[in-house]
C-alpha cells in the first residue's frame, strides 16, 4: 500500500509530518510518497536524523497557507504540496491521501481534483471525538454549512459504514441532532431528514440531543456542517478547560492525590487526546482523504497515516457505493 503525505500541510511541518511519516513505515510496513520542497525535505530529515526509507518525495515547490483562498488550490497554488498531493492521488499513484493543511483547500481538492462517489453530492468532514463509552463519529465537523434532507442521510449511511468498518463498531448506533428526541422535533431540515434516516438501511435510534453525545448515546451523530462545526468547537473549548482545571487541582497540595491516581490520570488523558485518532476522513470523495489536526505533532501524522491504511484495507468506499446502490433500488418503485 502506497500513501500520498502533504510534506508541507499543517502547523508543525515539514518536521512533525517527517517523524510521522517514519514511524508510520517502520510500524505499518507502508510505503509513502511526501509532496514538498525536496531540498528542504531533505535538510530537515537530515539535521533531525530522521530515516527516508520507504519514503519518495516528489518535488511541489509551493505551499497553500491558512490564509489562502481555498479555490487557489486549483490555479494559483496549483504546484502546492497539496495540489500534487491530490494530483497523484487521482492518478493512482497512491492509495489515499492525508494532509494537515487547509480545511477549506482540502474540501476544494477532494471535490475538484479527486470527485466524489457517484451518487454523492457533498462529501463530509467526520471527526471521531471521544465520550464516557469510547467515541463517537461527528458528520458533518464543518465542511457543508447548508445541507438538504438526502445530504444528512448520506452522512448518516456514510459514518455508520466509517465506525463499523475502521473504528470496529458492529451496528453502529446513529441520531440526528436536534433540540428534542421527539420526532417532531426541528426545523423542515431535520424533520425531512428524520424520515429519510428512519427508512435507510442502518441502526437509526432518532433524534439525539447534544448533551447526550458525550456520554456516548450515540456511535455516529449527523448533523449540517453549521451545527456540527459548532459542537466540535465547544467540545474542544471544554476540553481545553476540563484539562486545565484537573491540572490546577492536582498542583501544590494536590500532588500526593495526583501520585495515587497517575494511573488513572493517564489513562484519562489518552482517552481525550485527539491524536490517538489521527485525523478526519473527507467521507464522499471517491478515494480516501484524511485531514490530520493542523497542529499534529509526529505521533498524530503516524496514526492520521495509520487511519488512512485502515480507510483503503476497510473498503470503505466500496461498501459506501454498495449501500447508496441499496437505497436507489428500494426507493426505484416509489418514484415511477
Amino acid at each position: 500500500m502506497k500513501i500520498i503525505v502533504d510534506g508541507f500541510g499543517g502547523d508543525n511541518a515539514p518536521l512533525a509530518v517527517l517523524e510521522g511519516c517514519a514511524a508510520a513505515v517502520k510500524e505499518y510496513g507502508v510505503s509513502l510518497i511526501v509532496t514538498g520542497d525536496e531540498s528542504l525535505i531533505k535538510k530537515t530529515a537530515d539535521e533531525h536524523q530522521i530515516p527516508l526509507d520507504g519514503i519518495e518525495i516528489v518535488h511541489a515547490p509551493d505551499v497553500i497557507s491558512m490564509h489562502d483562498d481555498p479555490v487557489s488550490l486549483l490555479k494559483a497554488k496549483s504546484e502546492s504540496s497539496m495540489a500534487v498531493g491530490f494530483k497523484l492521488l487521482k492518478e493512482g499513484k497512491g492509495d489515499a491521501f492525508v494532509s494537515g493543511g487547509s480545511t477549506g483547500a482540502i474540501v476544494v481538492g477532494a471535490n475538484f481534483i479527486v470527485k466524489r462517489l457517484k451518487g454523492i453530492k457533498r462529501a463530509g468532514l467526520a471527526t471521531v471525538i471521544p465520550t464516557a463509552k469510547g467515541c463517537y463519529l461527528l458528520m458533518d465537523a464543518g465542511a457543508n454549512l447548508d445541507c438538504k434532507p438526502e445530504t444528512l442521510l448520506h452522512f448518516g449511511l456514510m459514518g455508520s459504514i466509517y465506525m463499523e468498518k475502521v473504528m470496529g463498531v458492529s451496528s453502529p448506533k446513529v441520531g440526528l441532532v436536534n433540540v428534542g428526541t421527539e420526532d417532531t422535533k426541528g426545523g423542515e431540515l431535520q424533520k425531512e431528514a428524520y424520515a429519510l434516516l428512519s427508512k435507510a438501511p442502518l441502526n437509526f435510534t432518532g433524534n439525539v440531543e447534544a448533551r447526550a453525545i458525550p456520554s456516548g448515546e450515540v456511535d455516529v451523530a449527523v448533523a449540517d456542517g453549521f451545527t456540527g462545526n459548532v459542537i466540535l468547537k465547544l467540545t474542544e473549548g471544554l476540553g481545553s478547560m476540563f484539562s486545565k482545571k484537573i491540572k490546577e487541582m492536582f498542583t501544590g497540595p494536590g500532588k500526593v492525590a495526583a501520585l495515587l491516581l497517575l494511573n488513572k490520570i493517564k489513562a484519562f488523558k489518552k482517552s481525550m487526546d485527539y491524536t490517538e485518532y489521527g485525523g478526519a476522513p473527507l467521507l464522499g470523495a471517491a478515494l480516501p482523504v484524511i485531514k490530520a489536526h493542523g497542529s499534529s505533532n509526529g505521533y498524530a501524522f503516524k496514526n492520521a497515516i495509520r487511519q488512512a491504511r485502515d480507510f483503503v484495507e476497510g473498503g470503505v468506499n466500496d461498501a459506501i457505493g454498495q449501500a447508496l446502490l441499496s437505497i436507489k433500488e428500494q426507493t426505484a418503485p416509489e418514484e415511477k
